[in-house]
Protein backbone atom coordinates (compact mmCIF):
# COMPACT_ATOMS: atom_id res chain seq x y z
CA UNK A 1 0.00 0.00 0.00
CA UNK A 2 2.94 2.33 0.66
CA UNK A 3 4.12 2.65 -2.92
CA UNK A 4 0.79 2.74 -4.72
CA UNK A 5 -2.01 5.28 -5.02
CA UNK A 6 -5.07 4.59 -2.90
CA UNK A 7 -8.27 4.14 -4.89
CA UNK A 8 -11.68 5.30 -3.62
CA UNK A 9 -12.51 1.94 -2.06
CA UNK A 10 -9.22 1.80 -0.16
CA UNK A 11 -9.66 5.40 1.01
CA UNK A 12 -13.11 4.52 2.38
CA UNK A 13 -11.68 1.50 4.19
CA UNK A 14 -8.96 3.64 5.76
CA UNK A 15 -11.47 6.32 6.79
CA UNK A 16 -13.82 3.72 8.30
CA UNK A 17 -10.99 2.20 10.29
CA UNK A 18 -9.85 5.64 11.38
CA UNK A 19 -13.33 6.60 12.56
CA UNK A 20 -13.45 3.42 14.68
CA UNK A 21 -11.04 5.20 17.02
CA UNK A 22 -13.85 7.67 17.80
CA UNK A 23 -16.15 4.97 19.24
CA UNK A 24 -14.85 5.24 22.83
CA UNK A 25 -15.76 8.94 22.71
CA UNK A 26 -19.44 8.59 21.75
CA UNK A 27 -20.74 10.87 24.51
CA UNK A 28 -18.30 13.66 23.70
CA UNK A 29 -19.09 13.24 19.98
CA UNK A 30 -22.81 13.44 20.73
CA UNK A 31 -22.32 16.67 22.66
CA UNK A 32 -20.18 18.09 19.82
CA UNK A 33 -22.88 17.21 17.26
CA UNK A 34 -25.58 18.80 19.44
CA UNK A 35 -23.56 22.01 19.69
CA UNK A 36 -22.93 21.89 15.95
CA UNK A 37 -26.67 21.55 15.33
CA UNK A 38 -27.41 24.53 17.55
CA UNK A 39 -24.73 26.57 15.77
CA UNK A 40 -26.28 25.68 12.41
CA UNK A 41 -29.72 26.79 13.59
CA UNK A 42 -28.21 30.09 14.73
CA UNK A 43 -26.51 30.60 11.35
CA UNK A 44 -29.75 29.90 9.46
CA UNK A 45 -31.97 32.10 11.66
CA UNK A 46 -29.77 35.21 11.28
CA UNK A 47 -30.72 36.10 7.66
CA UNK A 48 -34.41 35.33 8.35
CA UNK A 49 -34.51 38.01 11.07
CA UNK A 50 -32.85 40.49 8.67
CA UNK A 51 -35.41 39.53 5.99
CA UNK A 52 -38.26 40.20 8.45
CA UNK A 53 -36.73 43.57 9.35
CA UNK A 54 -36.42 44.64 5.68
CA UNK A 55 -39.78 43.36 4.39
CA UNK A 56 -41.97 44.07 7.43
CA UNK A 57 -40.47 47.31 8.70
CA UNK A 58 -38.02 49.02 6.28
CA UNK A 59 -40.06 48.62 3.09
CA UNK A 60 -43.40 49.79 4.57
CA UNK A 61 -41.59 52.51 6.54
CA UNK A 62 -42.96 51.34 9.89
CA UNK A 63 -40.62 51.57 12.88
CA UNK A 64 -42.33 50.55 16.16
CA UNK A 65 -39.60 50.81 18.81
CA UNK A 66 -40.85 48.02 21.07
CA UNK A 67 -41.08 45.43 18.26
CA UNK A 68 -37.77 46.51 16.71
CA UNK A 69 -36.06 46.39 20.10
CA UNK A 70 -37.30 42.84 20.67
CA UNK A 71 -36.27 41.83 17.11
CA UNK A 72 -32.81 43.40 17.50
CA UNK A 73 -32.36 41.83 20.96
CA UNK A 74 -33.24 38.35 19.67
CA UNK A 75 -30.90 38.79 16.68
CA UNK A 76 -28.07 40.03 18.92
CA UNK A 77 -28.66 37.18 21.38
CA UNK A 78 -28.46 34.63 18.54
CA UNK A 79 -25.17 36.12 17.27
CA UNK A 80 -23.54 36.15 20.74
CA UNK A 81 -24.87 32.70 21.72
CA UNK A 82 -23.76 31.29 18.40
CA UNK A 83 -20.22 32.57 19.04
CA UNK A 84 -20.06 30.74 22.39
CA UNK A 85 -21.59 27.58 20.92
CA UNK A 86 -19.08 27.58 18.04
CA UNK A 87 -16.23 27.92 20.53
CA UNK A 88 -17.39 25.02 22.71
CA UNK A 89 -18.15 22.71 19.78
CA UNK A 90 -14.72 23.44 18.26
CA UNK A 91 -13.09 22.84 21.66
CA UNK A 92 -14.98 19.56 22.03
CA UNK A 93 -13.82 18.31 18.62
CA UNK A 94 -10.21 19.23 19.43
CA UNK A 95 -10.27 17.33 22.73
CA UNK A 96 -11.69 14.25 20.99
CA UNK A 97 -9.08 14.53 18.24
CA UNK A 98 -6.18 14.74 20.69
CA UNK A 99 -7.45 11.72 22.65
CA UNK A 100 -7.80 9.71 19.42
CA UNK A 101 -4.28 10.56 18.27
CA UNK A 102 -2.94 9.83 21.74
CA UNK A 103 -4.40 6.32 21.54
CA UNK A 104 -3.25 5.84 17.95
CA UNK A 105 0.35 6.77 18.85
CA UNK A 106 0.28 4.36 21.78
CA UNK A 107 -0.98 1.59 19.47
CA UNK A 108 1.72 2.32 16.88
CA UNK A 109 4.51 2.51 19.46
CA UNK A 110 3.29 -0.70 21.14
CA UNK A 111 3.22 -2.44 17.76
CA UNK A 112 6.80 -1.39 17.06
CA UNK A 113 7.88 -3.02 20.34
CA UNK A 114 6.31 -6.32 19.22
CA UNK A 115 7.79 -6.44 15.72
CA UNK A 116 10.41 -9.03 14.90
CA UNK A 117 13.99 -8.19 14.06
CA UNK A 118 13.37 -9.04 10.40
CA UNK A 119 11.19 -5.95 10.08
CA UNK A 120 13.89 -3.67 11.47
CA UNK A 121 16.45 -5.33 9.18
CA UNK A 122 14.34 -4.35 6.16
CA UNK A 123 12.93 -0.97 7.23
CA UNK A 124 15.00 2.20 7.79
CA UNK A 125 14.70 3.58 11.32
CA UNK A 126 13.87 7.05 10.03
CA UNK A 127 10.89 5.67 8.11
CA UNK A 128 9.49 4.12 11.28
CA UNK A 129 10.00 7.39 13.18
CA UNK A 130 8.18 9.24 10.40
CA UNK A 131 5.13 7.03 10.79
CA UNK A 132 4.99 7.40 14.55
CA UNK A 133 5.45 11.19 14.48
CA UNK A 134 4.75 12.90 11.14
CA UNK A 135 2.00 10.57 9.93
CA UNK A 136 0.08 10.58 13.21
CA UNK A 137 0.41 14.37 13.32
CA UNK A 138 -1.21 14.57 9.86
CA UNK A 139 -4.05 12.35 11.12
CA UNK A 140 -4.48 14.67 14.10
CA UNK A 141 -5.03 17.59 11.72
CA UNK A 142 -7.84 15.64 10.08
CA UNK A 143 -9.69 15.18 13.37
CA UNK A 144 -8.92 18.68 14.64
CA UNK A 145 -9.63 20.68 11.49
CA UNK A 146 -10.96 18.57 8.65
CA UNK A 147 -13.60 16.52 10.43
CA UNK A 148 -14.97 19.47 12.38
CA UNK A 149 -15.14 21.70 9.30
CA UNK A 150 -16.58 18.94 7.08
CA UNK A 151 -19.33 18.23 9.59
CA UNK A 152 -19.93 21.91 10.18
CA UNK A 153 -20.08 22.57 6.42
CA UNK A 154 -22.47 19.66 5.91
CA UNK A 155 -24.78 20.93 8.65
CA UNK A 156 -24.64 24.47 7.28
CA UNK A 157 -25.33 23.36 3.70
CA UNK A 158 -28.35 21.28 4.76
CA UNK A 159 -29.65 24.08 6.97
CA UNK A 160 -29.13 26.63 4.19
CA UNK A 161 -31.09 24.58 1.65
CA UNK A 162 -33.93 24.10 4.12
CA UNK A 163 -34.09 27.88 4.56
CA UNK A 164 -33.92 28.40 0.77
CA UNK A 165 -36.88 26.07 0.20
CA UNK A 166 -38.74 27.91 2.93
CA UNK A 167 -38.23 31.20 1.07
CA UNK A 168 -38.68 30.08 -2.57
CA UNK A 169 -39.07 26.44 -3.66
CA UNK A 170 -38.51 27.05 -7.40
CA UNK A 171 -35.27 29.02 -6.95
CA UNK A 172 -34.00 26.52 -4.36
CA UNK A 173 -34.43 23.73 -6.94
CA UNK A 174 -32.40 25.77 -9.43
CA UNK A 175 -29.61 26.14 -6.85
CA UNK A 176 -29.55 22.37 -6.34
CA UNK A 177 -28.18 22.10 -9.90
CA UNK A 178 -24.83 23.37 -8.59
CA UNK A 179 -24.38 20.39 -6.25
CA UNK A 180 -23.37 17.86 -8.98
CA UNK A 181 -20.79 20.37 -10.29
CA UNK A 182 -19.30 20.81 -6.82
CA UNK A 183 -19.26 17.04 -6.23
CA UNK A 184 -17.43 16.59 -9.56
CA UNK A 185 -14.80 19.16 -8.47
CA UNK A 186 -14.31 17.33 -5.15
CA UNK A 187 -14.06 13.92 -6.83
CA UNK A 188 -11.53 15.17 -9.40
CA UNK A 189 -9.41 16.84 -6.73
CA UNK A 190 -9.34 13.72 -4.56
CA UNK A 191 -8.37 11.53 -7.48
CA UNK A 192 -5.49 13.75 -8.65
CA UNK A 193 -4.15 14.83 -5.27
CA UNK A 194 -4.10 11.34 -3.74
CA UNK A 195 -1.13 10.20 -5.80
CA UNK A 196 0.84 13.37 -5.03
CA UNK A 197 0.24 13.10 -1.29
CA UNK A 198 1.29 9.45 -1.44
CA UNK A 199 4.58 10.59 -2.96
CA UNK A 200 4.90 13.45 -0.46
CA UNK A 201 4.56 11.16 2.57
CA UNK A 202 6.94 8.60 1.09
CA UNK A 203 9.58 11.23 0.30
CA UNK A 204 9.21 12.71 3.79
CA UNK A 205 9.79 9.25 5.21
CA UNK A 206 12.92 8.90 3.04
CA UNK A 207 14.15 12.31 4.22
CA UNK A 208 13.81 11.18 7.83
CA UNK A 209 15.60 7.93 7.06
CA UNK A 210 18.48 9.73 5.34
CA UNK A 211 18.73 12.26 8.18
CA UNK A 212 18.73 9.47 10.79
CA UNK A 213 21.42 7.57 8.86
CA UNK A 214 23.70 10.63 8.60
CA UNK A 215 23.29 11.50 12.29
CA UNK A 216 23.96 7.95 13.44
CA UNK A 217 27.04 7.69 11.23
CA UNK A 218 28.30 11.27 11.55
CA UNK A 219 31.75 10.14 12.67
CA UNK A 220 32.21 7.98 9.56
CA UNK A 221 30.72 10.68 7.32
CA UNK A 222 33.29 13.21 8.50
CA UNK A 223 36.26 10.83 8.65
CA UNK A 224 35.75 9.66 5.06
CA UNK A 225 34.66 13.10 3.83
CA UNK A 226 31.22 11.91 2.73
CA UNK A 227 29.52 15.23 3.49
CA UNK A 228 29.11 16.17 -0.18
CA UNK A 229 27.69 12.76 -1.13
CA UNK A 230 25.21 12.81 1.77
CA UNK A 231 24.24 16.37 0.82
CA UNK A 232 23.56 15.33 -2.79
CA UNK A 233 21.52 12.28 -1.79
CA UNK A 234 19.52 14.31 0.71
CA UNK A 235 19.10 17.09 -1.87
CA UNK A 236 17.82 14.65 -4.50
CA UNK A 237 15.12 13.31 -2.18
CA UNK A 238 14.31 16.85 -1.06
CA UNK A 239 13.90 17.97 -4.69
CA UNK A 240 11.52 15.05 -5.37
CA UNK A 241 9.54 16.03 -2.27
CA UNK A 242 9.44 19.64 -3.53
CA UNK A 243 8.24 18.60 -7.00
CA UNK A 244 5.41 16.49 -5.57
CA UNK A 245 4.45 19.42 -3.33
CA UNK A 246 4.43 21.85 -6.27
CA UNK A 247 2.17 19.57 -8.32
CA UNK A 248 -0.27 19.46 -5.45
CA UNK A 249 -0.15 23.24 -5.01
CA UNK A 250 -1.07 23.66 -8.68
CA UNK A 251 -4.07 21.39 -8.24
CA UNK A 252 -5.06 23.28 -5.08
CA UNK A 253 -4.80 26.58 -6.93
CA UNK A 254 -6.97 25.36 -9.81
CA UNK A 255 -9.62 23.11 -8.29
CA UNK A 256 -10.21 24.57 -4.85
CA UNK A 257 -11.30 28.19 -4.30
CA UNK A 258 -11.01 29.48 -7.93
CA UNK A 259 -13.29 26.73 -9.30
CA UNK A 260 -15.81 27.14 -6.48
CA UNK A 261 -15.76 30.94 -6.81
CA UNK A 262 -16.61 30.52 -10.51
CA UNK A 263 -19.59 28.33 -9.66
CA UNK A 264 -20.60 30.82 -6.93
CA UNK A 265 -20.53 33.66 -9.47
CA UNK A 266 -22.88 31.72 -11.76
CA UNK A 267 -25.10 31.13 -8.72
CA UNK A 268 -25.33 34.86 -7.98
CA UNK A 269 -26.10 35.56 -11.66
CA UNK A 270 -28.87 32.93 -11.52
CA UNK A 271 -30.45 34.39 -8.36
CA UNK A 272 -30.30 38.00 -9.58
CA UNK A 273 -31.62 37.02 -13.02
CA UNK A 274 -34.51 35.12 -11.41
CA UNK A 275 -35.50 38.06 -9.25
CA UNK A 276 -34.95 40.50 -12.15
CA UNK A 277 -37.26 38.57 -14.47
CA UNK A 278 -39.81 38.07 -11.67
CA UNK A 279 -39.85 41.82 -10.91
CA UNK A 280 -41.06 42.56 -14.46
CA UNK A 281 -44.40 40.89 -13.77
CA UNK A 282 -44.83 41.27 -10.02
CA UNK A 283 -43.24 42.97 -7.07
CA UNK A 284 -40.45 41.21 -5.20
CA UNK A 285 -39.54 41.33 -1.55
CA UNK A 286 -36.13 42.89 -0.98
CA UNK A 287 -35.75 40.92 2.25
CA UNK A 288 -36.19 37.65 0.35
CA UNK A 289 -33.57 38.78 -2.20
CA UNK A 290 -31.16 39.72 0.59
CA UNK A 291 -31.77 36.42 2.39
CA UNK A 292 -31.27 34.37 -0.79
CA UNK A 293 -28.00 36.12 -1.69
CA UNK A 294 -26.87 35.71 1.94
CA UNK A 295 -27.79 32.03 1.98
CA UNK A 296 -26.05 31.47 -1.34
CA UNK A 297 -22.90 32.93 0.17
CA UNK A 298 -23.39 30.81 3.30
CA UNK A 299 -23.80 27.77 1.05
CA UNK A 300 -20.65 28.29 -1.00
CA UNK A 301 -18.42 29.49 1.85
CA UNK A 302 -18.69 26.17 3.76
CA UNK A 303 -18.03 24.37 0.47
CA UNK A 304 -14.94 26.54 0.03
CA UNK A 305 -13.81 25.79 3.57
CA UNK A 306 -14.42 22.07 3.11
CA UNK A 307 -12.47 22.04 -0.14
CA UNK A 308 -9.62 23.94 1.51
CA UNK A 309 -9.48 21.13 4.07
CA UNK A 310 -9.44 18.43 1.37
CA UNK A 311 -5.67 18.75 1.12
CA UNK A 312 -5.38 17.96 4.84
CA UNK A 313 -7.90 15.17 4.40
CA UNK A 314 -5.84 13.59 1.62
CA UNK A 315 -2.68 13.88 3.70
CA UNK A 316 -4.46 12.28 6.64
CA UNK A 317 -5.83 9.37 4.58
CA UNK A 318 -2.45 8.65 3.03
CA UNK A 319 -0.74 8.96 6.42
CA UNK A 320 -3.36 6.72 8.03
CA UNK A 321 -2.81 4.08 5.35
CA UNK A 322 0.91 4.07 6.18
CA UNK A 323 0.20 3.87 9.92
CA UNK A 324 -2.29 1.02 9.44
CA UNK A 325 0.21 -0.79 7.21
CA UNK A 326 2.57 -0.73 10.20
CA UNK A 327 -0.18 -1.85 12.58
CA UNK A 328 -1.02 -4.72 10.20
CA UNK A 329 2.61 -5.80 9.84
CA UNK A 330 2.82 -9.60 10.17
CA UNK A 331 6.55 -9.74 10.88
CA UNK A 332 6.10 -10.10 14.62
CA UNK A 333 8.63 -11.25 17.18
CA UNK A 334 8.60 -15.06 17.63
CA UNK A 335 5.51 -16.25 19.49
CA UNK A 336 5.78 -18.69 22.36
CA UNK A 337 3.65 -21.74 23.20
CA UNK A 338 3.86 -20.86 26.88
CA UNK A 339 3.86 -23.63 29.46
CA UNK A 340 3.24 -22.43 33.02
CA UNK A 341 5.58 -25.12 34.38
CA UNK A 342 8.46 -24.13 32.09
CA UNK A 343 11.21 -22.58 34.20
CA UNK A 344 14.95 -22.36 33.64
CA UNK A 345 16.63 -23.95 36.67
CA UNK A 346 19.96 -25.36 35.48
CA UNK A 347 20.70 -23.58 32.21
CA UNK A 348 21.50 -26.57 30.00
CA UNK A 349 21.36 -25.46 26.34
CA UNK A 350 21.02 -27.87 23.45
CA UNK A 351 20.78 -27.17 19.72
CA UNK A 352 19.35 -30.12 17.77
CA UNK A 353 19.83 -29.99 14.00
CA UNK A 354 18.87 -26.31 13.73
CA UNK A 355 18.87 -24.76 10.26
CA UNK A 356 17.93 -21.15 9.61
CA UNK A 357 17.61 -18.62 6.81
CA UNK A 358 17.02 -14.88 7.03
CA UNK A 359 15.47 -14.57 3.58
CA UNK A 360 13.87 -18.01 3.28
CA UNK A 361 16.25 -18.94 0.46
CA UNK A 362 19.84 -19.16 1.64
CA UNK A 363 20.62 -21.01 4.86
CA UNK A 364 23.01 -19.20 7.17
CA UNK A 365 22.90 -22.09 9.67
CA UNK A 366 22.93 -25.74 8.60
CA UNK A 367 22.15 -28.61 10.99
CA UNK A 368 23.69 -26.99 14.05
CA UNK A 369 23.96 -29.53 16.84
CA UNK A 370 25.71 -29.02 20.18
CA UNK A 371 25.13 -29.14 23.95
CA UNK A 372 26.24 -26.68 26.61
CA UNK A 373 25.95 -28.27 30.04
CA UNK A 374 25.21 -26.25 33.21
CA UNK A 375 28.27 -24.35 34.37
CA UNK A 376 30.17 -24.94 31.11
CA UNK A 377 31.69 -22.24 28.94
CA UNK A 378 31.45 -22.84 25.23
CA UNK A 379 32.91 -20.58 22.57
CA UNK A 380 31.82 -19.94 18.99
CA UNK A 381 34.59 -18.94 16.60
CA UNK A 382 34.83 -18.51 12.87
CA UNK A 383 35.33 -16.00 10.12
CA UNK A 384 32.87 -13.15 9.53
CA UNK A 385 29.58 -14.48 8.16
CA UNK A 386 30.12 -18.00 9.46
CA UNK A 387 26.91 -17.91 11.54
CA UNK A 388 28.09 -17.15 15.08
CA UNK A 389 25.74 -14.22 15.71
CA UNK A 390 22.86 -16.09 14.07
CA UNK A 391 23.14 -18.80 16.72
CA UNK A 392 22.88 -16.13 19.43
CA UNK A 393 19.94 -14.49 17.63
CA UNK A 394 18.01 -17.75 17.63
CA UNK A 395 18.87 -18.54 21.25
CA UNK A 396 17.64 -15.07 22.31
CA UNK A 397 14.45 -15.59 20.23
CA UNK A 398 15.09 -12.54 18.07
CA UNK A 399 14.18 -14.63 15.01
CA UNK A 400 11.88 -17.60 14.47
CA UNK A 401 13.25 -20.88 13.13
CA UNK A 402 11.26 -23.76 11.71
CA UNK A 403 13.83 -26.53 11.24
CA UNK A 404 15.27 -28.31 14.23
CA UNK A 405 14.79 -27.14 17.79
CA UNK A 406 16.58 -25.53 20.72
CA UNK A 407 16.18 -26.98 24.21
CA UNK A 408 16.83 -25.44 27.62
CA UNK A 409 16.81 -27.88 30.54
CA UNK A 410 15.22 -30.46 28.26
CA UNK A 411 12.30 -28.24 27.15
CA UNK A 412 11.82 -26.60 23.77
CA UNK A 413 12.75 -22.93 23.93
CA UNK A 414 9.36 -22.18 22.39
CA UNK A 415 7.54 -23.35 25.54
CA UNK A 416 9.10 -20.74 27.85
CA UNK A 417 7.50 -17.36 28.34
CA UNK A 418 9.46 -14.41 27.00
CA UNK A 419 9.66 -13.03 30.52
CA UNK A 420 11.29 -16.24 31.75
CA UNK A 421 13.80 -16.24 28.89
CA UNK A 422 14.72 -12.59 29.37
CA UNK A 423 15.09 -12.97 33.15
CA UNK A 424 17.23 -16.09 33.01
CA UNK A 425 19.42 -15.21 30.00
CA UNK A 426 21.88 -12.34 30.13
CA UNK A 427 23.24 -10.86 26.90
CA UNK A 428 26.25 -8.55 26.61
CA UNK A 429 26.85 -7.15 23.12
CA UNK A 430 30.03 -5.93 21.49
CA UNK A 431 28.61 -2.39 21.32
CA UNK A 432 26.48 -1.88 24.46
CA UNK A 433 23.55 0.53 24.33
CA UNK A 434 23.08 3.01 27.16
CA UNK A 435 19.81 4.88 27.60
CA UNK A 436 19.31 8.51 28.52
CA UNK A 437 19.03 8.57 32.32
CA UNK A 438 21.26 7.91 35.31
CA UNK A 439 23.95 5.24 35.67
CA UNK A 440 21.74 3.60 38.27
CA UNK A 441 18.80 3.52 35.85
CA UNK A 442 20.96 1.95 33.15
CA UNK A 443 22.01 -0.87 35.46
CA UNK A 444 18.57 -1.43 36.95
CA UNK A 445 16.72 -0.81 33.66
CA UNK A 446 13.68 0.26 35.71
CA UNK A 447 13.34 -3.17 37.34
CA UNK A 448 12.13 -2.04 40.78
CA UNK A 449 12.93 -5.46 42.24
CA UNK A 450 16.63 -4.64 41.95
CA UNK A 451 17.68 -2.57 44.97
CA UNK A 452 20.33 0.15 45.06
CA UNK A 453 22.56 -2.15 47.08
CA UNK A 454 22.26 -4.90 44.45
CA UNK A 455 23.21 -2.33 41.81
CA UNK A 456 26.37 -1.44 43.75
CA UNK A 457 27.18 -5.11 44.34
CA UNK A 458 26.84 -5.80 40.60
CA UNK A 459 29.10 -2.83 39.81
CA UNK A 460 31.71 -4.02 42.31
CA UNK A 461 31.48 -7.52 40.88
CA UNK A 462 32.47 -6.33 37.38
CA UNK A 463 34.96 -3.74 38.67
CA UNK A 464 32.82 -0.78 37.55
CA UNK A 465 32.27 0.62 41.04
CA UNK A 466 35.58 2.49 41.21
CA UNK A 467 35.09 4.60 38.09
CA UNK A 468 31.39 5.21 38.87
CA UNK A 469 32.30 6.54 42.32
CA UNK A 470 34.63 9.07 40.66
CA UNK A 471 31.76 10.55 38.59
CA UNK A 472 30.36 13.94 39.77
CA UNK A 473 27.09 12.44 41.00
CA UNK A 474 28.28 8.84 41.22
CA UNK A 475 25.40 6.44 40.51
CA UNK A 476 23.05 9.37 39.85
CA UNK A 477 25.32 10.73 37.12
CA UNK A 478 23.27 11.63 34.04
CA UNK A 479 24.08 9.48 31.01
CA UNK A 480 23.90 11.31 27.66
CA UNK A 481 22.47 9.70 24.54
CA UNK A 482 24.11 6.30 23.92
CA UNK A 483 26.58 7.05 26.75
CA UNK A 484 28.77 9.20 24.51
CA UNK A 485 30.63 10.74 27.48
CA UNK A 486 31.94 7.32 28.59
CA UNK A 487 34.78 5.37 27.05
CA UNK A 488 34.00 2.11 25.25
CA UNK A 489 35.38 0.19 28.20
CA UNK A 490 33.25 2.08 30.71
CA UNK A 491 30.11 1.51 28.67
CA UNK A 492 30.91 -2.18 28.52
CA UNK A 493 31.46 -2.39 32.29
CA UNK A 494 28.05 -0.80 32.89
CA UNK A 495 26.55 -3.34 30.49
CA UNK A 496 28.24 -6.15 32.48
CA UNK A 497 26.81 -4.75 35.70
CA UNK A 498 23.36 -4.56 34.09
CA UNK A 499 23.57 -8.24 33.17
CA UNK A 500 24.91 -9.43 36.53
CA UNK A 501 22.22 -7.48 38.43
CA UNK A 502 19.56 -9.84 37.02
CA UNK A 503 21.55 -12.94 38.10
CA UNK A 504 20.99 -14.94 34.88
CA UNK A 505 21.38 -18.72 34.56
CA UNK A 506 22.69 -18.46 31.00
CA UNK A 507 25.29 -15.86 30.06
CA UNK A 508 25.76 -14.87 26.42
CA UNK A 509 28.78 -12.82 25.43
CA UNK A 510 28.85 -11.46 21.89
CA UNK A 511 32.54 -10.48 21.60
CA UNK A 512 32.05 -8.59 24.84
CA UNK A 513 35.71 -7.57 25.24
CA UNK A 514 36.36 -6.55 21.63
CA UNK A 515 36.05 -2.79 22.21
CA UNK A 516 37.84 -2.72 25.57
CA UNK A 517 41.39 -1.51 25.95
CA UNK A 518 44.04 -3.87 27.32
CA UNK A 519 44.11 -2.31 30.80
CA UNK A 520 40.32 -2.45 31.19
CA UNK A 521 40.28 -5.99 29.79
CA UNK A 522 42.62 -7.10 32.52
CA UNK A 523 40.22 -5.64 35.10
CA UNK A 524 37.19 -7.52 33.80
CA UNK A 525 38.80 -10.86 32.97
CA UNK A 526 38.61 -11.76 36.64
CA UNK A 527 35.00 -10.53 36.73
CA UNK A 528 34.18 -12.64 33.68
CA UNK A 529 35.70 -15.66 35.36
CA UNK A 530 33.47 -15.16 38.41
CA UNK A 531 30.45 -14.42 36.22
CA UNK A 532 30.83 -17.74 34.46
CA UNK A 533 30.92 -19.78 37.66
CA UNK A 534 27.70 -21.72 38.08
CA UNK A 535 26.35 -20.35 34.79
CA UNK A 536 26.16 -21.73 31.30
CA UNK A 537 28.20 -19.33 29.19
CA UNK A 538 28.11 -19.04 25.42
CA UNK A 539 30.73 -16.66 24.05
CA UNK A 540 31.37 -15.41 20.54
CA UNK A 541 35.04 -14.64 20.15
CA UNK A 542 37.25 -13.26 17.40
CA UNK A 543 40.36 -13.11 19.58
CA UNK A 544 41.13 -16.74 20.30
CA UNK A 545 43.29 -15.77 23.28
CA UNK A 546 40.15 -14.86 25.25
CA UNK A 547 38.52 -18.31 25.04
CA UNK A 548 41.43 -20.72 25.44
CA UNK A 549 40.04 -21.92 28.78
CA UNK A 550 36.56 -22.70 27.33
CA UNK A 551 35.21 -26.20 28.01
CA UNK A 552 34.23 -26.55 24.36
CA UNK A 553 35.06 -24.52 21.27
CA UNK A 554 32.94 -24.81 18.13
CA UNK A 555 34.45 -23.63 14.85
CA UNK A 556 31.89 -22.46 12.28
CA UNK A 557 32.37 -22.16 8.55
CA UNK A 558 29.60 -21.17 6.16
CA UNK A 559 26.89 -21.96 8.68
CA UNK A 560 28.20 -25.35 9.76
CA UNK A 561 30.19 -26.57 12.77
CA UNK A 562 33.29 -27.97 11.11
CA UNK A 563 35.43 -28.51 14.21
CA UNK A 564 34.79 -28.92 17.93
CA UNK A 565 36.93 -29.54 21.01
CA UNK A 566 39.15 -27.79 23.54
CA UNK A 567 41.84 -25.30 22.59
CA UNK A 568 44.61 -27.92 22.64
CA UNK A 569 42.51 -30.50 20.83
CA UNK A 570 41.68 -28.08 18.03
CA UNK A 571 45.30 -27.06 17.62
CA UNK A 572 46.30 -30.71 17.33
CA UNK A 573 43.72 -31.19 14.53
CA UNK A 574 45.65 -28.66 12.39
CA UNK A 575 42.44 -27.54 10.75
CA UNK A 576 40.68 -24.17 10.44
CA UNK A 577 41.11 -23.25 14.11
CA UNK A 578 44.82 -24.04 13.86
CA UNK A 579 45.16 -21.69 10.88
CA UNK A 580 43.20 -18.94 12.63
CA UNK A 581 45.43 -19.26 15.68
CA UNK A 582 48.58 -18.98 13.57
CA UNK A 583 47.21 -15.96 11.73
CA UNK A 584 46.14 -14.07 14.84
CA UNK A 585 49.33 -14.66 16.80
CA UNK A 586 51.80 -14.30 13.95
CA UNK A 587 53.35 -17.63 14.91
CA UNK A 588 55.15 -20.12 12.74
CA UNK A 589 53.95 -23.69 12.52
CA UNK A 590 57.16 -24.84 14.22
CA UNK A 591 56.44 -22.78 17.36
CA UNK A 592 52.87 -24.08 17.56
CA UNK A 593 54.09 -27.66 17.17
CA UNK A 594 56.36 -27.12 20.15
CA UNK A 595 53.43 -25.84 22.23
CA UNK A 596 51.25 -28.81 21.29
CA UNK A 597 53.97 -31.35 21.93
Amino acid sequence: MENQTLNSKEQKQVLTRLMAYAKPHKKQMGLAFLLLGLATIGEVLGPIFVKIFIDDYVTPGIFPMNELTILASIYLFIIIANGFIMYFQSFQFQVIALKIIQQLRIDVFSKVQKLGMRYFDQTPGGGIVSRVTNDTEAIKEMFVSVLAIFLQSTFFIIGTFIAMFFLDVKLAFFCLLFLPILLWIIRTYRKLSSQFYQTLREKLSQLNAKLNESLQGMTIVQIFRQEERMKKEFGKINDEHFEAGMKNIKIDGLLLRPAVELVYTFGIILVLSFFGITSMNTSIELGVLFAFVNYLNRFFEPVNQALQQLSFFQQAIVSASRVFALLDEKELAPQQREDEDAHIALGKVEFRNVSFSYDGKTDVLKNIHFTANPGETIALVGHTGSGKSSIINLLMRFYEFDRGDIFIDGRSIKTFSMQELRQKMGLVLQDPFLFYGTVKDNIRLYNEQITDEQIRDAARFVQAHNFIEKLPEKYDYQVTERGSTFSAGQRQLIAFARTIATNPKILILDEATANIDTETEEYIQDALERMRRGRTTIAIAHRLSTIQDADQIFVLHRGEIVERGTHQQLLSMRGLYYKMYLLQNGLTEKVVNGVID
